[in-house]
């Protein structure tokens, strides 16, 4: 879940001042470069060079280098991962060093450079690519249908998840961070999609009998009926499905934010072994409020959600990991800005159970608040945004309004992704938020 100052190079005398002259803005802006999407983009050190140049000229004081997509393909010289040589018809030299060379010139530019992957992401229903596909089957996610448990990847999904509740998966995910980290030294990392699989339906997975087990340990009993006692699915007269939740649902719930608590922990522990002074990120959704559903909890322990949602179990406030990061970048990934503006794209309300005015906090405002009010300053929270929700609706001033908006109500913000910047010229607009920060 998933980016100020200005280089002017007058001269050759000159470009060294700039590169060691201190941002002008008080605090850090972020820019996420996809590896998958960026392929060719970045593909030369001429094109690095370029979009980092860019980048610093902008206002950002960091890049964030996505290494693993959701094809569980990385982009470094693995010995445990599947490699990415080749993408959409463009094919990188095997001697071209990627995240060397953005290390190497992020740093000459001033740039902080963070390493980003995907965690438990490891196949692409599209091509059927993945070590799920291939060497381990057996560690995708079982998926809870309304005509039964089937692997992940019978059903529609983009990305096939394998299961975090499984201890080699946990290992497996972790042996790259510990690879990465021994091969370069970036200023920090970022875990992304550190979560279960999100869909329709609530905690529809893992239900391998792998999950069973580990569940009946964590509640200290036997489950009577299996998935019955979790949820039930109900066939409404129109043809919908409606998720009843059983006895064990909230239990459930909880379990899965301990899982994922767990594995931050886990991954954590292994990196600061390697390198101390790493900078331990994570990168999840603002929506707190219906993030329990992907397993995850990263609000502060001390935050109980017990208090203001029904789904919460007293002790679910156990799970939260917030105190474990070093940084969080929060996705605000909403169009409307402001508070105002999303109950008033929520009238009439969309769902008759609901109140136009429940929307508040689907605006970047809203969102950013919450994030706040629930992480408690043990961390520093950094508002993210998705370019692409503004380029949808032709709208550069309201991406300009949204940069300006996360900077002052959280610690910083991230873009996603650099190549909307660079393919629509919208290189001006972040410029335009970042430079009053």
């Amino acid at each position: 879940m998933r980016w100020l100052f200005i280089v002017v190079a007058i001269s050759l005398s000159f470009g060294n001042l700039a590169v060691n002259a201190k941002p002008a803005h008080r605090k850090d802006a972020f820019l996420w470069l996809d590896g998958h999407a960026n392929f060719k983009r970045l593909g030369t050190k001429a094109g690095v060079d370029r979009v980092l140049k860019d980048a610093r000229s902008a206002g950002f004081t960091g890049v964030i280098l996505g290494l693993k997509g959701i094809d569980g393909h990385v982009l470094y010289p693995s010995h445990i991962a599947p490699v990415l040589h080749e993408f959409n018809g463009f094919r990188r030299s095997s001697e071209y060093n990627f995240p060397a060379i953005v290390l190497k010139e992020g740093h000459k530019l001033g740039l902080k450079v963070y390493f980003g992957m995907e965690m438990f992401q490891e196949g692409e229903e599209k091509g059927r690519k993945g070590i799920v596909y291939t060497t381990h089957p057996n560690w995708q996610c079982q998926v809870y249908t309304p005509h039964g448990i089937v692997p992940m990847s019978q059903t529609s999904s983009v990305a096939v998840f394998a299961n975090p509740a499984l201890p080699q998966v946990r290992e497996y995910e972790i042996s790259l961070w510990q690879e990465l980290l021994r091969m370069y030294k970036p200023d920090g990392i970022v875990l992304d999609g550190a979560r279960y699989p999100d869909s329709k339906i609530i905690d529809e997975t893992d239900f391998s009998n792998a999950s069973r087990v580990a569940f009946q340990n964590f509640i200290g009993h036997k489950i009577e009926k299996w998935p019955q006692d979790i949820f039930t699915y109900k066939t409404l007269p129109d043809g919908k499905v409606k998720q009843l939740p059983g006895p064990l649902f909230k239990k459930w719930i909880e379990w899965h934010s301990a899982v994922i608590y767990n594995f931050i922990h886990q991954v954590r522990d292994s990196v600061k072994k390697i390198d101390p002074k790493v900078v331990f990120s994570d990168y999840v959704g603002a929506w707190y409020p219906i993030y329990y559903q992907m397993g995850v909890n990263w609000a502060s322990r001390t935050y109980n959600p017990a208090k203001h949602y029904s789904w919460a179990e007293p002790t679910y406030h156990r799970t939260g990991y917030a105190e474990l990061v070093d940084k969080m970048f929060v996705g605000t990934y909403f169009y409307n800005v402001t508070e105002k503006g999303a109950v008033k794209s929520h009238t009439p309300s969309p769902d008759p159970t609901k109140k136009p005015s429940y929307y508040w906090w689907y605006s970047v405002d809203g969102s950013a608040k919450i994030a706040m009010r629930v992480i408690k300053g043990v961390t520093p929270a950094y508002g993210s945004l998705y370019v692409q929700q503004y380029l949808d609706k032709h709208n550069p001033q309201q991406f300009v309004r949204a940069i300006r908006a996360d900077l002052k109500l959280t610690n910083g913000v991230m873009i996603f992704d650099v190549v909307q910047l660079d393919k629509y010229g919208w290189w001006k607009y972040a410029k335009e938020g970042l430079e009053r920060n």
